[in-house]
C-alpha cells in the first residue's frame, strides 16, 4: 500500500473526496487554532483550518483536502480491512434485502440479524433530552459544534464484514439504492470535533431519530461519478465492541452536497488533544455519584529477538506468567486508557519503575530509562516505553533461570502527572514471570497478549482553588485495583478455602477446567519422545510403531500441542488456517447460543475465566467458525469444552483444524446427526458391555431404572471434557487421537468398574448425584487418574464394540 493509499487517493482535478478512513486519516487542529469550526450549513466558502498527519507529503495532502478535490474515476480502495476482516467479505450481490424492525442506533443482538438487511431509523431509547434542543432545524444541538445538511434521504443500512473496504461499501450502496422501498427524508448533523456525534434528525421538527458517536464511525465513501450512486454517500460504524459492522446509505437531492458532507466527516475525524483538555477544564463540577474514574493499564514485555527488533514475550496460559529469557535486553511498554467518567488529561510520565517480587516497598523500586511517552495514534491510550537492562544488579533476581514449572513475581509501576489532579498517580502491576535459558524452546500453551489490570481512582474536588486558571482541580481519595477489590471481597465473605476432603463431601459439582497439569517430565521420557518425533517428521504419513505404547502412558504436557496435531493429521493445514480466518468474519445463526456457553466453559481455569479475555475471545471465534463451516451440525452444546481443551495447547487456527478432524475423521459429529441415532447406538453398546464386564452393576441399574443416557450423555458428547479434572481429560484426548473414538467405552467402563461398590449402594436419585459430584472429584488426585487410565487401556473392548454394532443393526 502506498502512502496515500491509507487515506484514499486524492487528485487535484476533481470536486470531492471519495473515501475517508477514520483509523488512518488522522486530522488535528492547526497549531494555535483553538476556535470552533463555523457552522453555516455547509456553505461552499467554509474552510476549516486543518493539518493532515499521514505517511505521505503533509503539505500536499493538506492542499488537496482543503481544496476538497477528488477524482472518483481514479479512486481506488487502498484501504486496510478491519482486524481479521475479509476485504471482500459479505453477502452476494444479489442477496435479497429483508425488512427488519431493528433501529440503526440500537443493539443488533436483541433480534436475529440476517446476512443482509435493510432497516429504517425509528425513535431510539437513547434520545437526547428535549432540553438540549431548541426545536430549530438549523441548530438541533446548540452545545455541539456541527454542520447540518438537509434534503437528504435515508435508504437504510446493512451488515458488512469489511467495514473499510470501498468495494464492499459501493456494492452495498448499489443494492440499497436499487431495492429501497420506503425511503425516509432526514436531516444530517455532522460534528466539527472528534468527540462529537453524528445525528439523524426529523426534518419537520428536528427530533433526533438516531445517533452515532464519531469514534464508532470507521469509514465514509461516496458513489462514483457516472453511476446511479453518484448522488449517494455512506458511512460504516461498529456495534457491540466492533464485533458487528453496519453501513448506512443516504441519497442527496442536491448532488453537489455529497462532497461537502464528506469534507465535514474529514473535519470530524480530527484528533484534538488540546481541545479535549480545554473541554474537560470547562466541564461541570463532579457530583457525589461521579467521583470514580476507571482506568485499564496494560503491561507488555518485549525482548531483543536478535534481528534488530524487540518482540513481545510469550505468556503462559495456565499460570498467566510471562516467559523471559535470561541475559536478553528488554523493554517495558505500559498502555493507560481511561474507560469511565469525563476524560482526564495525562500530561506526562515522570517515572517507570521495576522490582523483583510482590508487595515491595517504594524504596525497593528502581527507575528504568524512559524512551518515549505520549498518546496513541487513535488518541485513546497513553503509551510509555522504557528500556530494561537485565544485567543491572538490582534486577538479578529476574535474570536467573527459575526451576521448571515454577514462577516468581515482578512488580512494575508507572507514575503519571494528570493535569487536573493535585498529586501524581501511581499504577502498580504485580505479575508472574518465569526465567528460562535464552535457547529454551517455546512450548504451547502460550499467549502474546499483554497483562491488563483495571484500576478505580476516586477523586474529590478541592474546595478552594488558587486561581480560576489553576489546573489542579481534584485530590486523590483512593486508588484500588480490581485484584485488590476482589481480594477484599473474598476475605470478607470467605474466611478460608475448604480443604479437599471437605470439598469432596459437599454437594457442589467440580467446575469444568479444574486441576493443575504439570509440565515436568523425566529426562529419559523426553529423550524417547524426542527420538520418536525426529523419526516421525521424516515421514509424517506413517506413525512410528512404538507410538501407541507411549501414548497410553500419556503424552508429556509440553509436547501435547505438537503431537496432537500430528496424530490428527494437521501438520499440513495451511489451507484450513486461511479458511478459518475467513470463517470468523461471517455471521453464525447460533451466535446467541455460543455467546451464552462461553462464560460457562472452563470457569475454573485462569485462561477462560475473564469475560472478554483472551481465552473467551478465541473460544468464541472457534465455535462460531465451526458453526459456519459445518452447516449440517452447526454449534451444539458441548463443543466449546473440547475446543477449550485444544486451545490450551495450540493457537486458535490449529485448534480449529484439530476440532474439524475430531468431528469429521473421528466421527464425533455423527453423534449429533439424525436425532442422535448414533448416540443412542453408543448407549446400547455401553449397556451390553456393562452386562458382560460388570454384570452385577448392570443388574442393579436395571432394578432401579437407571439407563445409560441418564448419566453418560455428557461423557460421549463432550469426550469427558466438561466435568473431569484436566489431567484426566488431556490423557483421554491423547488416547482418542491415537486410537479412535472407541476409547470412550474404555474410559466409561473403567469409571463404572472403579465406582461399582459405591453405586450398588445407591438408589436412582443417589446414583445420578454420585455421577454428578463424587465421581469427577475422585480424579482430582493425579494418582487416582493414572490408575483409572491404566485400567481403561487394559480393557479390550474394540472388537466387542464392532460385534455389538452388527448386533444392533441386525435387531433393527
Amino acid at each position: 500500500m502506498d502512502d496515500k493509499g491509507s487515506v484514499g487517493k486524492i487528485s487535484v482535478s476533481s470536486d470531492s473526496v471519495s473515501t475517508l478512513n477514520s483509523e488512518d486519516f488522522v486530522l488535528v487542529s492547526r497549531l494555535g487554532d483553538e476556535t470552533p469550526s463555523s457552522t453555516n450549513n455547509g456553505s461552499d466558502d467554509e474552510k476549516t483550518g486543518l493539518k493532515i498527519v499521514g505517511n505521505g507529503s503533509e503539505q500536499q495532502l493538506q492542499r488537496e483536502l482543503e481544496d476538497v478535490l477528488m477524482d472518483p474515476s481514479v479512486a481506488e480502495t487502498g484501504l486496510a480491512s478491519g482486524p481479521g476482516m475479509d476485504a471482500l467479505g459479505g453477502s452476494d450481490h444479489g442477496a435479497p434485502i429483508t425488512a427488519s424492525p431493528v433501529p440503526p442506533g440500537s443493539d443488533p443482538l436483541s433480534a436475529p440479524s440476517p446476512k443482509l438487511e435493510m432497516v429504517l431509523p425509528v425513535q431510539t431509547a437513547q434520545e437526547t433530552d428535549e432540553s438540549s434542543s431548541d426545536g430549530s432545524p438549523s441548530s438541533p444541538i446548540p452545545d455541539e459544534d456541527s454542520v447540518v445538511f438537509s434534503q437528504l434521504t435515508y435508504l437504510g443500512c446493512a451488515s458488512v464484514n469489511a467495514p473499510r473496504s470501498e468495494v464492499e461499501a459501493l456494492r452495498m450502496m448499489s443494492i440499497l439504492r436499487g431495492q429501497c422501498q420506503v425511503p425516509l427524508d432526514v436531516t444530517l448533523s455532522v460534528p466539527g470535533v472528534s468527540e462529537g456525534t453524528v445525528r439523524l434528525l426529523d426534518p419537520n421538527n428536528s427530533t433526533e431519530i438516531a445517533n452515532y458517536p464519531i469514534y464508532k464511525i470507521l469509514f465514509c465513501v461516496r458513489g462514483h461519478d457516472g453511476t446511479q450512486e453518484s448522488d449517494c454517500f455512506a458511512f460504516t460504524e461498529s456495534h457491540y465492541n466492533a464485533e458487528i459492522f453496519r453501513i448506512h446509505v443516504f441519497r442527496c437531492q442536491i448532488q453537489e452536497a455529497v462532497s461537502r458532507i464528506l469534507y465535514s466527516f474529514a473535519t470530524a475525524f480530527r484528533r484534538s488533544a488540546k481541545k479535549a483538555v480545554l473541554s474537560s477544564q470547562q466541564a461541570a463540577p463532579l457530583t457525589p455519584d461521579s467521583d470514580l474514574f476507571t482506568f485499564t493499564v496494560s503491561l507488555e514485555i518485549r525482548e531483543d529477538d536478535g534481528k534488530g527488533t524487540f518482540s513481545a514475550v510469550a505468556k503462559d496460559k495456565d499460570k498467566q506468567s510471562f516467559k523471559l529469557r535470561a541475559g536478553l535486553d528488554k523493554k517495558i511498554v505500559i498502555y493507560v486508557q481511561q474507560t469511565s467518567n469525563k476524560e482526564l488529561a495525562i500530561e506526562r510520565c515522570f517515572g517507570l519503575l521495576l522490582s523483583p517480587g510482590k508487595n515491595v516497598k517504594n524504596s525497593d523500586m528502581h527507575l528504568l530509562d524512559l524512551e518515549s511517552m505520549g498518546k496513541s495514534s487513535d488518541g485513546k491510550s497513553y503509551i510509555i516505553t522504557g528500556s530494561w537492562n537485565p544485567n543491572t544488579p538490582q534486577f538479578q533476581a529476574v535474570n536467573e533461570e527459575t526451576p521448571k514449572d515454577k514462577f516468581m513475581y515482578m512488580t512494575t509501576a508507572v507514575d503519571l502527572v494528570i493535569t487536573e489532579v493535585e498529586e501524581p498517580v501511581r499504577f502498580l502491576l504485580e505479575t508472574r514471570v518465569r526465567v528460562c535459558s535464552p535457547n529454551d524452546r517455546l512450548f504451547w500453551p502460550f499467549s502474546k497478549r499483554s497483562y491488563t489490570e483495571t484500576f478505580y481512582l476516586k477523586l474529590r474536588q478541592r474546595k478552594e482553588r488558587k486561581s480560576p486558571a489553576s489546573d489542579t482541580l481534584y485530590e486523590v481519595v483512593s486508588l484500588e485495583s480490581e485484584t485488590e477489590r476482589e481480594k477484599r471481597k473474598t476475605t470478607a465473605t470467605v474466611p478460608s478455602p475448604p480443604e479437599d476432603d471437605e470439598e469432596e463431601d459437599n454437594d457442589e459439582p467440580l467446575l469444568s477446567g479444574s486441576g493443575d497439569v504439570s509440565k515436568e517430565c523425566a529426562e529419559k521420557i523426553l529423550e524417547t519422545w524426542g527420538d520418536l518425533l525426529s523419526k516421525w517428521h521424516m515421514n509424517l504419513s506413517v506413525r512410528p510403531r512404538q507410538l501407541p505404547a507411549l501414548v497410553r502412558s500419556g503424552i508429556p504436557e509440553a509436547l501435547r500441542g505438537e503431537v496432537w496435531q500430528l496424530l490428527a493429521g494437521c501438520h499440513n493445514n495451511d489451507h484450513q488456517v486461511e479458511e478459518y480466518r475467513t470463517l470468523i468474519t461471517k455471521e453464525s445463526p447460533q451466535d446467541s447460543a455460543i455467546t451464552r456457553d462461553i462464560n460457562r466453559t472452563f470457569p475454573a481455569h485462569d485462561y477462560f475465566k475473564d469475560t472478554g479475555g483472551d481465552g473467551q475471545d478465541s473460544l468464541y471465534k472457534i465455535c462460531k467458525a465451526y458453526s459456519v463451516y459445518d452447516e449440517e451440525i452447526g454449534y451444539c452444546q458441548g463443543q466449546s469444552f473440547l475446543a477449550a481443551v485444544l486451545l490450551l495447547h495450540m493457537p486458535e487456527e490449529q485448534a480449529f483444524s484439530v476440532l474439524v478432524k475430531i468431528m469429521f475423521d473421528y466421527g464425533l459429529r455423527d453423534l449429533f446427526k439424525q436425532n442422535f441415532e448414533d448416540l443412542h447406538c453408543k448407549f446400547f453398546q455401553l449397556e451390553r458391555l456393562m452386562q458382560e464386564y460388570i454384570p452385577d452393576l448392570y443388574n442393579h441399574f436395571l432394578n432401579v431404572g437407571l439407563e445409560a443416557h441418564m448419566y453418560a450423555s455428557q461423557w460421549f458428547l463432550t469426550l469427558f471434557t466438561a466435568k473431569f479434572p484436566l489431567y484426566m481429560v488431556f490423557h483421554i484426548i491423547d488416547l482418542l487421537l491415537c486410537e479412535g473414538i472407541s476409547v470412550i467405552f474404555n474410559v466409561a467402563l473403567a469409571l463404572l468398574k472403579t465406582s461399582k461398590d459405591d453405586l450398588i449402594q445407591t438408589d436412582f436419585e443417589g446414583a445420578l448425584k454420585f455421577f454428578r459430584v463424587p465421581v469427577p472429584k475422585r480424579y482430582r488426585s493425579e494418582e487416582n487418574a493414572k490408575k483409572l487410565m491404566e485400567l481403561a487401556c487394559s480393557m479390550k473392548v474394540r472388537r466387542e464394540e464392532r460385534r455389538l454394532q452388527v448386533l444392533l443393526v441386525t435387531n433393527i
